[in-house]
């Protein structure tokens, strides 16, 4: 456990995901100093408190960790966070099992048992929640003696105060207010008007964006179209006035009899232990902008293709917005991970969503995922142009995901988008914004029937990777996920020479399915 002395810390100005990288422009956005004693101690933090601790560890590390907080810390966020903590139990790595094992079963008893006997709760009252193949635990924890008890015992893998939210900011007095995350993150249902330089027309009646023409997509068509795929999207859900997305899922020149499928994992509740979950319709306008990217149908109707438009969808409502700030979204994407995982039809997810650090339960969930032979594509973080210097967001920052992110039509080379994240772990980039112009990103089909949207960021640039990889796959269908991922890379334009910000750089489909 991290231990140092009591230190003044300043509350960062909060804009999308982060501080400010200069040191220059981060003094300039400090409020008034919050003291916060590191040492473990009895001291119960306000939520200004933990947040200028969090926000101290991104300006000092661009990082951040409940491993590296002490008891007291993680006893403030748990009861702040509605008293749900999350444990993940086992040994290091042991993320999941596929089988019964005796000894998971005693550690996982034996820390139930530990935290209803501290908080001295009879079992009839007592709030806990066992994942069946994640080796993790959601409980009701009030005390601090609980958390110190836990940190001392074997089989602890990690404790998150899986509830709280860092966007959920007070304002210390005479600050200037911060401009705070919402739940409607990345969310629009209303459309667009198309520039008419913004794409062209294809039979029988489709749009072809003009970001897929700078990545040779549907030159591509001739030889895969994404049949035989299932793509794996969990995101807001899809839209249920949006037949493209339903009933109409093979309009046009996509395949009559390729399926769509929709679900939902996530729960609407301010009570963590509520097992109602909200459906499958999505509410945001996210998760149908993603689906129809990646594999909206060739139509007949005047509307933007998807990359992929033969292969098959099956998408997951696991979110109510891109950033999983509630206990809710995050066990709604774990839960969708799982589900995803264990289909064998379903051969790539792709999660255009995310968070500033790691999330236990749903990296937990991205490793049995990625057991299962999943290949995994993340959006690398879009934010504000004033702080997209922010690393790569959490699950993208993950070994088992592949990281992509939204760069500009510049004849110079490469420039991310102005609200896209780049750095080293990112693997493949899409232009999927004009240069000269932010608001003429990707044309998409709409949240309700007839309607045009754009979309942008390293959302979409997520998105149309998923499809670009569905097209590799279905044409070599037999390929391992190594063997597809192999192909992708050594289609892309910086292949043998790969960018620190940008990894294997732009795909070139037309060159990935040949």
């Amino acid at each position: 456990m991290k231990k140092a002395n009591s230190l003044v810390l300043g509350l960062c100005l909060l804009a999308a995901f982060s501080c400010t990288k200069d040191q220059d422009e981060a003094s300039d956005l400090l409020t008034e100093n919050v003291e916060v004693n590191l040492q473990d101690s009895d001291t119960f933090l306000t939520i200004e408190e933990i947040n200028a601790l969090i926000n101290q560890s991104f300006y000092e590390k661009q990082s951040f960790s409940w491993s590296e907080v002490p008891a007291n810390v993680l006893w403030s966020a748990t009861v702040h966070g509605g008293k749900v903590l999350t444990i993940g139990y086992g040994e290091k790595g042991e993320s999941f099992r596929t089988e019964k094992n005796d000894r998971l079963d005693a550690t996982r008893l034996g820390l139930v048992d530990l935290v209803q006997s501290s908080e001295q709760v009879a079992k009839k009252d007592f709030r806990v929640k066992e994942d069946e193949v994640l080796n993790v635990l959601d409980l009701e924890v009030t005390k601090l003696e609980t958390i110190r008890e836990l940190i001392a015992s074997d089989g602890v893998r990690y404790l998150e105060p899986n509830g709280y939210s860092y966007y959920d900011i007070t304002t210390p007095q005479g600050a200037k207010p911060a401009p705070t995350q919402t739940r409607s993150a990345g969310c629009d249902t209303s459309g667009s008007t198309l520039n008419s330089a913004d794409y062209r027309s294809i039979w029988p009646g489709a749009l072809v964006p003009w970001t897929f023409d700078r990545h040779n997509i549907a030159s591509a068509w001739g030889r895969s179209r994404g049949a035989g795929i299932t793509i794996g999207i969990i995101d807001t859900g899809l839209s249920p006035n949006q037949p493209l997305l339903g009933n109409s899922f093979g309009d046009g020149a996509s395949i009559n009899g390729r399926t769509v499928e929709k679900y939902g994992t996530y729960i609407d509740s301010a009570w963590w232990w509520s097992n109602n979950l909200d459906g499958p319709n999505d509410r945001c306008g996210h998760g149908t902008s993603m689906a129809g990217v990646a594999a909206g149908p060739r139509n007949n109707d005047g509307l933007p293709s998807g990359v992929a438009y033969d292969a098959n969808l099956v998408m997951y409502r696991g979110t109510s917005d891109v950033v999983l700030n509630d206990y809710h979204e995050r066990k709604g994407v774990s839960n969708a991970l799982r589900a995803l995982a264990d289909r064998s039809d379903v051969d790539i997810i792709s999660m255009s969503i995310g968070y500033p650090w790691s999330i236990g339960n749903v990296r937990d969930a991205v490793r049995y995922a990625y057991s299962r032979g999943k290949l995994i594509f993340a959006a690398g973080g879009t934010s504000t142009s004033a702080t997209n210097w922010y690393p790569v967001i959490f699950p993208a920052s993950m070994p088992e995901a592949i990281a992509v992110t939204g760069v500009t039509d510049w004849s110079g080379g490469y420039r991310e988008c102005d609200i896209c994240h780049d750095g080293n772990e990112i693997e493949f980039t899409i232009v999927m914004e004009r240069d000269s112009n932010d608001d003429r990103t990707t044309p998409v089909i709409g949240f309700n029937q007839g309607q045009r949207d754009y979309v942008g960021g390293s959302s979409v640039a997520t998105a149309t990777m998923a499809g670009v990889a569905a097209m590799v796959w279905s044409k070599y269908p037999n390929w391992s996920r190594q063997q597809v991922l192999n192909r992708l890379r050594q289609s892309s334009d910086l292949y043998g020479n790969t960018s620190s910000k940008y990894g294997y750089g732009n795909i070139d489909a037309y060159q990935a399915v040949q």
